[in-house]
């Protein structure tokens, strides 16, 4: 699995990043960005934030179709098309990888890729012409529980599979619609400086980079950057999957608020 790449990306407010949102140009730029720097990969795994369940859960359709699940956006945001095929033996992997480790899996033929899956996607590789499987959440939203499920996938066996964690690493709703001030930009910093560390910084060992992320409740303002813990969790699965720093991060401001994303390239490249 250290042939992979991973990565924990920021898929921004609904579908705006497609709409040419100003919030949201940086992110644009950044995600362009980092999938021009890579090898286009055979096939993409994505956890998204707005997927969970109570068994983890597979996507195993041979073409899934989309869900618009956003509310009060412009029409054309309900006929944004991103039409990748599916793939089923990727499906079927991927839950074998989960069970092998005693973490329970199904998969599910009829649904279809939220906007936390083709919203990054469509900017990144917009000819949609490689396959995608997407992996719930745990609807536990449990750090241990995800940082298992990606050590679980370590043992995937799949040439140039990219694995993407779609979430954002800033996560306030009423933040985003309120001002600014001096204190919440310093609430917001901080606990982007204690991830920014956690998951780059290369004088830390494994097991205490594994603890901090387990109990990340426990970083500076933690609960002011997420409220809920969903959007953070696609980060918990791609760093128990790599086991290691990641190889490059980005910061950036999106919706006026500083947040970041995380490279994981495959070993051997490195």
């Amino acid at each position: 699995m250290n042939k992979a790449h991973i990565l924990y990306l920021a898929h921004g407010g609904g579908p705006l990043p497609l709409l040419g949102d100003e919030a949201h140009r940086e992110m644009v730029r950044c995600l362009r960005h980092i999938a021009g720097g890579m090898q286009k990969p055979s096939a993409i795994l994505v956890i998204s934030a707005h997927w969970e369940e109570e068994t983890t859960t597979v996507t195993s359709a041979a073409r899934p179709p989309l869900i618009y699940d956003y509310n009060g956006f412009p029409e054309e945001s309900y006929h944004i098309r991103y039409l990748c095929p599916g793939e089923p033996a990727l499906a079927e992997k991927t839950l074998r990888a989960l069970r092998n480790s005693g973490i329970a899996a199904r998969a599910d033929e009829q649904r279809g890729f939220d906007h936390g899956v083709f919203v990054p996607l469509k900017i990144m590789y917009p000819q949609a012409d490689m396959p995608v499987v997407q992996l719930s959440l745990d609807s536990s939203l449990k750090a241990g529980r995800h940082l298992e499920m990606g050590r679980a996938l370590r043992a995937l066996a799949y040439d140039n599979l990219l694995v993407i964690g779609s979430g954002f690493s800033f996560h306030n709703m009423r933040a985003f619609f309120s001002e600014e001030t001096a204190a919440t930009r310093a609430m917001n910093e901080a606990f982007e400086s204690w991830l920014l560390e956690t998951c780059g910084g290369t004088d830390m060992d494994e097991a205490h980079r594994w603890e901090r992320l387990l109990n990340w409740e426990e970083a500076p303002y933690a609960r002011y950057c997420h409220p809920r813990e969903e959007h953070l969790m696609p980060l918990h699965v791609c760093y128990g999957l790599a086991g290691r720093p990641c190889s490059e991060s980005f910061e950036l401001r999106m919706l006026n608020k500083k947040s970041s994303m995380y490279l994981w390239r495959p070993e051997e490249s490195m």
